[in-house]
C-alpha cells in the first residue's frame, strides 16, 4: 500500500513541501509506503482541449506527466500539495490537474487522498475548495481531519511555527493510512 504526495510549489524546499513530508512521514509510521514528487522543475503543460484523448485513449502531449501519472495510477492513496498563488492553486498544480482530462474513467475512484494548502494569510478557503473539487469528480476517497488540511507561513520553514496546521496535518495522514488499510482488506 502506497500514497504519493505530489508538492505543487514550484519553490523547492519550501513550506508546502515541507508539509507533505511531515504528512508522508506519518502515513510511513502507519507502515505504508510513501513516495513524494515535486512538481518543481518538471514539465508539465496544461491540458491544451483539443479532445484528441477522447478519440485515442491517450494525450498527444508529451512531457514529464505521464511518468508521475503512472506512479498516481499504481498507488493507493494521493496528496496534492499547493501553495496559495493570487487566491487559488500554484500555476504548477492547475497544470498537473488538468491533464486528468485525458486520463481513463474511474482511474482515481476510491483510492484515498486529500489536499493539503499552504497560505501566507489568505486565499487557503479557495485553494482548497479547488483541489477538492478534483478528488471529488474522480470519486475519490477523502478522510477528513481535526480542521481543514491548511497551514500558514511566507518564508521558508514559517509553516513549521503553525502547531495547529501541523497537528491537523499529522492526524489527516493517519486518517489517509487508516482507510488505505481498512478499503484493502
Amino acid at each position: 500500500m502506497k500514497v504519493v504526495g505530489i508538492v505543487g510549489s514550484g519553490r523547492r524546499g519550501g513550506n508546502t513541501e515541507l508539509l507533505t513530508k511531515i504528512a508522508l512521514d506519518e502515513i510511513k509510521k502507519q507502515g505504508l509506503d510513501m513516495e513524494l514528487i515535486r512538481l518543481a522543475g518538471l514539465n508539465i503543460r496544461v491540458c491544451d482541449g483539443c479532445r484528441s484523448c477522447v478519440e485515442t485513449g491517450k494525450c498527444h502531449i508529451k512531457d514529464d506527466f505521464q511518468g508521475v501519472f503512472e506512479k498516481v495510477k499504481s498507488a493507493d492513496g494521493l496528496i496534492l500539495a499547493s501553495p496559495v498563488y493570487y487566491g487559488a492553486a500554484s500555476p504548477q498544480m492547475v497544470s498537473f490537474i488538468s491533464r486528468f482530462y485525458s486520463a481513463p474513467d474511474n482511474v482515481l475512484k476510491r483510492k484515498v487522498g486529500g489536499p493539503i494548502v499552504v497560505a501566507r494569510r489568505a486565499g487557503h478557503n479557495f485553494t482548497f475548495a479547488q483541489l477538492m473539487f478534483f478528488f471529488m469528480i474522480h470519486e475519490m476517497i477523502v478522510p477528513g481531519s481535526t480542521y481543514w488540511n491548511i497551514a500558514f507561513g511566507r518564508n521558508k520553514r514559517d509553516v513549521l511555527k503553525d502547531k495547529e496546521g501541523i497537528r491537523t496535518i499529522k492526524n489527516f495522514a493517519k486518517n489517509i493510512a487508516w482507510t488505505i488499510k481498512k478499503t484493502n482488506k
